[in-house]
């Protein structure tokens, strides 16, 4: 009798960010300028008594989360560690979620060749994974709807570029800025804001119609239609603004953002009640 032996072809490994893209202060790091100095100090008794313990690290969160910065945690691990040919590393991607206490990063290998990486590639992991976990939320809350992250001006300009990254990867369709969208190499998106319509002496109308005549074609045409803060004090009659309008963005006045935001939390619950939270074993894709 016969027999035929069955192969499975193999997962295709999925493309990860080149370490290049995230332009790393490389000496810095190496040096521990960025590191807790309790790592350091591991690292200086480790040579000096010539100890090289061999371990696996294992990298996890403790609530349910979508994984941010795990490319430029790779990269951190790669550019910097002493060695990085002795480790080997497994890890998941940005964009995959994961379960409370879930591994989703291993570090196997000397760990006097990595120690003193470890608050640099764990704050990397925490920033990027908060956005990813905020951002997936709002997506799913928006059932459908499209998302934009529009975060800059709130934060420093230099996290821009992995923030935008990390909103990508867990459902927002457009950033406001071009170092948020870099990463993936697209482009920053927004709408007619209200210093321009100010320029325009308030004339909400006329701003937008300057801005399609202006602006590049590809550029969509979303207009605010709240010059006067808290209610629509504008209208855009059709063909107003030439020939591509893509939207309008009123502002809600105290009362209505303070019901909208109960409701919004309201659904978030609901959303949450149905979903299922368990351990789950994750198959690393391989090798690093």
């Amino acid at each position: 009798m016969a027999t035929e032996a069955v192969t499975q072809a193999p997962t295709p490994r999925r493309e990860r960010l080149d370490p290049s893209v995230f332009r790393l202060p490389v000496e810095r790091i190496r040096e521990g300028y960025y590191s807790d100095v309790y790592f350091n100090r591991t690292v200086d008794v480790l040579n000096a008594d010539t100890r090289h313990p061999h371990v696996l690290m294992q990298v996890f969160q403790k609530n349910e989360a979508v994984v941010g910065g795990m490319d430029e945690a790779i990269a951190i691990v790669k550019l910097c560690s002493e060695d990085f040919s002795q480790l080997r590393v497994h890890a998941l991607y940005d964009g995959d979620e994961a379960a409370p206490w879930e591994t989703t990063m291993t570090i196997e290998g000397d760990y006097s060749l990595f120690a003193r990486l470890e608050t640099v590639y764990l704050g990397v992991l925490s920033r990027r994974t908060k956005v990813a976990t905020n951002v997936h939320r709002v997506v799913e809350a928006a059932n459908g709807k499209q998302i934009m992250f529009f975060p800059a001006r709130h934060d420093h300009h230099l996290v821009q570029t992995g923030d935008g990254y990390a909103a990508h990867v867990s459902g927002a369709i457009g950033v406001s800025t071009d170092a948020q969208a870099s990463w993936w190499g697209g482009q920053g998106i927004g709408t007619v804001p209200h210093g321009l319509i100010a320029a325009y002496d308030g004339d909400t109308v006329l701003a937008a119609r300057k801005y399609a005549e202006y602006m590049e074609p590809t550029a969509n045409l979303v207009v605010l239609v709240d010059w006067e803060n808290e209610r629509q004090s504008a209208t855009l009659p059709p063909g107003s603004t030439g020939p591509r309008p893509r939207g309008l963005r009123a502002r809600q006045d105290r009362r209505q953002r303070r019901l909208q935001r109960r409701q919004d939390r309201a659904l978030r619950a609901r959303a949450g009640s149905g979903r299922c939270l368990r351990r789950r074993q994750r198959l690393f894709p391989g090798d690093v």
